[in-house]
């Protein structure tokens, strides 16, 4: 039988005293918290570890004595025997060590006596940092309390992490008892941290009141009605506001985090939303200064009239004879004189709106005070209004060219005796007249000499809003990153990687001989992949999309291609 014991580094120089802390249930291991250093009363040492324990949940309990010779602590072995005696237990650690060695010895006693060694126990030291078991977080994370199936390895991080009362007391704390832990020298900023605490408490509260208003002047009533809400529905700006709304929620409560990921998904988004107006506050300095702001409204005039001279270009190409195909002469000269009719309402809207330019982009440059993100959200919302002439092409192009694919699938049938059952959501057979299969075959005939007409000018529009949806979907891309980058745990794996442990490994600490077998614990850092995987903030683009096959499919039936919809899963 291995008789495995877990010992903090920071007690290797303990002076001499008890051995506090707890046997794992169900595994023959004991895990080392602290050493309580003599003198001691032993009631005052049961009274101690009852408070700790209603404070921790953790059975605490004496293991064992420890000693390291000192002068003038001759008879400190037989007088850590005898508290064998004093203390409850089912087997008894007598733990020492020589100065001068880097081994313990240990003999464990057990409640009717010291049993023989050798055989029946074989002893392992495994060494761990304190420090930094108590600061890390075991992966994979399960739910509290579930202790079903738990390894000996989690039961030994479990333990350690939920011992935090044991780690108050300090050498610097006036009290009966004098222990030896991780925190023994001190606690590091403790004061500080106590000062942040209090004061982040009404500052919380005050932020929570504030975005309840917010809130509250969201759900009025005239802000329900269907235009309004529709439209904010579709402006990025308002659905990154929503966003926003719904962190500043969640982080500013003055609940207090009750598990390991509830307090990085609140650290994630702080973080997160402290880069994201620092970001803001760079632009607009950048934008400020140099009269940038006069150069860009200058220049985005001419670029819209740029771009509607080449649409009116495009599309008098294609009322010729585009690439020498003969197009139906009719049908062309009617949609090329209908879509540059378009073209020419959106110049007249352009310089209507010239004036005002400089002024509308001085206002919407601040936003980005609120965060970078507010800011390529304006700008998407900018850009689609500048291309709401190539939305609208688009859109007209594939409803026509949608009604003849579906007129020509659904006369299609008629030549093969079948037809579209709506109720039941199939095709059945059926027989047609005379007439009616007359009518269908000239149907058919306009529609298929009509459609690569139609089929040309969506093609060409489709391609444009292709390139528009493209750069939308970059900036979208960019906001999406920037809410869900987990940069607080990427933070943690890159300066303090224990924090997020995946594992430990085990190196040989000292082989002496007459003494067990000393192994180092060590942690394996969580893989930046897996950081990314369990740490990532939902955002409003974390919806099932449409798989490429589907995409493909709705561009040839003509279908709309909405980027800002997504599928809707039903949870049980």
């Amino acid at each position: 039988m291995v008789l495995k014991i877990f010992f903090p580094t920071c007690c290797n120089t303990a002076d001499s005293g008890l051995v506090v802390g707890r046997w794992i249930p169900g595994q023959d291991s004991a895990v080392v918290l602290a050493v309580i250093h003599y003198p001691f009363i032993p009631a005052q040492v049961k009274n101690y570890l009852s408070e700790i324990q209603s404070q921790s949940q953790v059975d605490l309990t004496v293991l064992g004595s420890w000693s390291l010779p000192k002068a003038g602590q001759e008879g400190m072995d037989s007088f850590l025997k005898d508290l064998s005696t004093i203390f409850p237990h089912s087997r008894w650690l007598q733990l020492s060590r020589e100065i001068g060695k880097r081994g313990f010895a240990c003999r464990v006693v057990h409640g009717a006596g010291e049993s023989p060694g050798g055989e029946t126990d074989q002893i392992v030291f495994v060494h761990y940092d304190q420090r930094k078991v108590t600061l890390s977080q075991l992966h994979p994370i399960q739910e509290e309390g579930a202790t079903e199936g738990s390894s000996e390895l989690r039961e030994v991080f479990h333990t350690v992490a939920r011992s935090g009362p044991l780690f108050q007391l300090d050498r610097y704390d006036e009290g009966p008892l004098k222990l030896t832990h991780w925190q023994s020298e001190g606690r590091e900023g403790s004061i500080l941290v106590e000062l942040f605490k209090q004061a982040s408490v009404p500052l919380c509260v005050l932020l929570t009141w504030l975005v309840s208003l917010w809130r509250w002047l969201c759900g009025l009533r005239i802000l329900n009605i269907w235009p309004v809400q529709f439209i904010s529905s579709k402006l990025s700006t308002c659905v990154q506001a929503a966003h926003r709304t719904h962190h500043f929620q969640t982080v500013f409560t003055t609940k207090k985090a009750t598990s390991h990921m509830e307090f990085m998904r609140k650290a994630n988004i702080f973080v997160s939303f402290l880069v994201d107006v620092a970001l803001g506050l760079l632009l607009v300095s950048w934008l400020y200064r140099e009269n940038r702001l006069s150069l860009l409204a200058n220049t985005l005039v001419p670029v819209a009239d740029r771009v509607a001279k080449e649409l009116q270009e495009l599309l008098e190409w294609l009322m010729g004879a585009p690439a020498g195909l003969k197009m139906n002469r009719a049908l062309d000269q009617v949609l090329g004189r209908f879509f540059l009719y378009h073209i020419h309402l959106w110049i007249s809207y352009i310089r209507l709106m010239s004036p005002f330019i400089e002024m509308i982009l001085w206002y919407v440059g601040l936003s980005a005070c609120l965060g970078l993100t507010f800011a390529l959200s304006v700008l998407s919302d900018i850009v689609a209004l500048l291309t709401f002439h190539i939305y609208c092409f688009y859109v007209y192009g594939a409803r026509l060219y949608c009604l003849k694919i579906y007129g020509l699938s659904s006369l299609w049938r008629l030549f093969r005796g079948k037809k579209w059952n709506v109720l039941r959501q199939r095709v059945d057979s059926c027989s047609y007249d005379l007439d009616q299969l007359f009518i269908g075959t000239l149907l058919f005939t306009i529609l298929l000499f009509l459609l690569p007409t139609t089929a040309l000018y969506y093609l060409v529009f489709t391609l444009l809003r292709v390139v528009v949806v493209m750069f939308q979907g970059l900036l979208h891309l960019t906001i999406d990153l920037i809410n869900s980058f987990p940069l607080f745990a990427m933070g943690l794996r890159l300066c303090r990687s224990y924090r997020l442990a995946e594992g430990v490994k085990f190196r040989v600490l000292c082989e002496e001989p007459g003494t067990p077998l000393h192994l180092m614990m060590e942690i394996n850092p969580l893989k930046c992949s897996s950081v990314l995987q369990h740490y990532r903030t939902p955002t409003y683009s974390c919806y099932p999309r449409d798989s490429w096959v589907a995409l493909c499919k709705k561009l040839f039936m003509g279908q709309l291609i909405y980027p800002w919809k997504h599928k809707t899963t039903k949870t049980d």
